[in-house]
């Protein structure tokens, strides 16, 4: 007789690899621009240090959609955007989730312990 024990699924079985990434000094405009020929509902943000900043998303940008001057000299630092904390890969799929659910995400940026992006994790 043989007994397996299953262990519980963490947010690193579930992941998926981040397909877009910009740096937080692009400007908003060509944030824009990337999600609009991309297709994409959002942009994993990193910092000068290639760590995890956050997650832009159309929604996010949706208050520059008249692209003023202002979009062509303000950073996507400077914006408001889903930051930290963020999900790790070790940690339990169903606190992942609950933790998502509580702050309204549809997606969450993994990190590593040194907060560098390996993934996103999607409802």
């Amino acid at each position: 007789m043989t007994i397996t024990l299953e262990r519980p699924a963490t947010v690193g079985d579930l992941m998926n690899h981040p397909e877009l990434q910009i740096s937080d000094d692009v400007m908003v405009d060509t944030a824009m621009d990337i999600l609009q020929s991309s297709g994409a509902d959002h942009l994993l943000v990193r910092d000068d240090d290639g760590r995890c900043a956050g997650l832009l998303t159309r929604l996010h940008l949706a208050p520059f959609q008249t692209r003023s001057w202002y979009t062509e000299r303000t950073a996507v630092r400077n914006i408001v955007l889903d930051r930290a904390p963020f999900a790790t890969a070790d940690m339990p799929a169903t606190e992942a989730v609950a933790a998502m659910r509580s702050r309204g995400l549809d997606t969450w940026p993994v990190v590593d312990h040194d907060g560098h992006a390996i993934g996103l994790l999607s409802l």
